[in-house]
């Protein structure tokens, strides 16, 4: 399947927003936040068999269209205590980025204001506060609703993307676990 045929949505598709640091496709616009198919995990030229591990941990028990940010999986992770057992993330991430750029699967690629990158890197329980410039007394803090809320407005973006074309995932996919 090559990413210029359709690729049929599947109801099991799950999604995996991680972020990142940012890069700059042209001047105006910086890159600092990613979407793809889980499946993207089971690509050949993503290391495995964490790939594949990741994606189990991703797929299992989800709701379909359900994007899945990686601190979601670090919190499902004891907090990412168990991280070693499941695979190397950071890896993971750079492996999945390299095939974004060299064109190998589909991506949403984003470039979310602060406070909506910090929330989604926090995680789904987590709190980010805010304090003000020039009046440090004044702060705003952001939570489970906010992280919530960036979530649903991540989907809206991303639901009628994938309705015309499902996220192609890449070309010789391994099996999952």
């Amino acid at each position: 399947m090559s990413p210029h045929e359709p690729v049929p949505a599947l109801p099991t598709d799950v999604y995996f927003l991680f972020a990142h640091e940012p890069y700059y496709p042209d001047a105006a616009r910086e890159i600092n936040t990613t979407i793809v198919a889980a499946a993207s995990l089971l690509h050949p030229r993503v290391r495995q068999p964490d790939g594949a591990r990741i994606n189990d941990l991703l797929t299992g028990g989800r709701r379909p269209g359900e994007i899945v940010p990686l601190s979601t999986l670090t919190h499902e992770l004891d907090a990412g205590a168990r991280w070693p057992e499941a695979g190397d993330w950071e890896g993971i991430t750079e492996d999945l980025l390299q095939l974004i750029r060299d064109h190998s699967c589909d991506a949403l690629s984003l470039g979310l204001p602060l406070i909506a990158r910090a929330l989604l890197c926090a995680g789904p329980h987590s709190q980010v506060v805010r304090a003000h410039v020039g009046d440090t007394s004044r702060l705003t803090a952001y939570g489970p609703d906010d992280h919530g809320t960036i979530l649903a407005e991540t989907d809206k973006v991303l639901t009628p993307l994938v309705a015309e074309r499902a996220l192609w995932p890449g070309d010789d996919l391994l099996p999952p676990l």
